[in-house]
């Protein structure tokens, strides 16, 4: 699949603005908690459509949409704990260490979306 990567970044692109512009519309109406809650979820779901469709071309399913969630589970996580990592344990800079724990998860994630999308392919549930 030599575009997948490509149209995962793309993709990953098109989902972040769109979550973040819902967060815009809503943080007028909204604490900016519950905002970012929602735009958050709504992300969730707007990155299963835009990974199965336009990344993986894999069929959509209520499988596939429920097991999903688990790769922004694993994404957090691990984002976390390499955050801490680089920051309370090897002294990198703050505002540095997102962006090196991105360029490091972001494979692990592609791979991982595609092997939940795969996997959920293969089953049934539709």
């Amino acid at each position: 699949m030599p575009r997948a990567p490509l149209a995962y970044l793309i993709g990953g692109g098109l989902n972040t603005a769109l979550s973040f512009g819902m967060y815009l519309v809503l943080v007028r109406f909204l604490d900016y908690q519950a905002a970012y809650l929602i735009a958050y979820i709504a992300g969730i779901f707007s990155s299963y459509w835009i990974n199965s469709v336009f990344v993986f071309r894999t069929p959509m399913s209520l499988r596939g949409m429920l097991k999903f969630p688990m790769v922004y589970v694993f994404q957090y996580v691990a984002s976390a704990l390499l955050l801490w990592l680089l920051v309370e344990q090897l002294g990198m800079n703050k505002a540095i260490a997102p962006l090196v724990v991105t360029a490091v998860l972001l494979p692990l994630t592609f791979l991982l979306s595609r092997f939940v999308l795969s996997g959920a392919a293969a089953g049934s549930g539709k």
